[in-house]
């Protein structure tokens, strides 16, 4: 099946945003050290990004956590797939991801690593759905863009595995 991709947010407008998103965070960890939690496989393009724009220091690990098989919806089952290499006790704690929607991931990834006594733990996305937030707790720190409730891909995201390495976000458009 073939897809037509129609771009949501330009590669421009993505680096804008991060800039200012990452200017903002180095202003409130000024003087600390973040650790930063990517979320894998999304959360990678973003993250790096992310990390070369940060004036403060940094450290960085990975995690792999899923709640989505190869469809468009979330399958409401969490599971980690990969855990942190890190220790998280006494980091203050920035876990940085693609997209929230449902919030589900988040709220049981959350729940899980503050028990593994990090200072502080805050929440950093490149797309937001609040819209579809199901998980009303989670609290999102720093957001670069909140979008419409549509399927979107690139900077990461993908549609099966597909459109990851575009450099904007884009929306899925089936034809038929």
């Amino acid at each position: 099946m073939e897809h037509k991709i129609r771009v949501l947010i330009s590669e421009e407008d993505v680096n804008k945003k991060i800039n200012e998103v990452a200017a903002r965070i180095s202003k409130d960890y000024e003087g600390k050290e973040v650790h930063l939690i990517c979320i894998l496989k999304g959360g990678v393009f973003f993250t790096c990004e992310l990390a070369k724009r940060l004036t403060i220091p940094v450290s960085l690990d990975f995690m792999s956590v899923s709640s989505y098989g190869a469809g468009t919806q979330s399958s409401g089952v969490v599971k980690i797939i990969k855990d942190l290499d890190e220790p998280l006790e006494g980091k203050h704690v920035l876990i940085v991801e693609d997209i929230i929607d449902s919030g589900r991931t988040l709220a049981y990834l959350i729940e899980i690593l503050a028990k593994r006594g990090p200072k502080d733990i805050r929440l950093c996305t490149l797309l937001d759905k609040p819209e579809r937030r199901v998980k009303k707790q989670v609290k999102v720190d720093y957001t670069c863009f909140t979008i419409p409730d549509e399927f979107v891909v690139g900077y990461g995201l993908d549609y099966d595995q597909k459109y990851r390495n575009l450099p904007y976000i884009g929306v899925v458009e089936h034809n038929s």
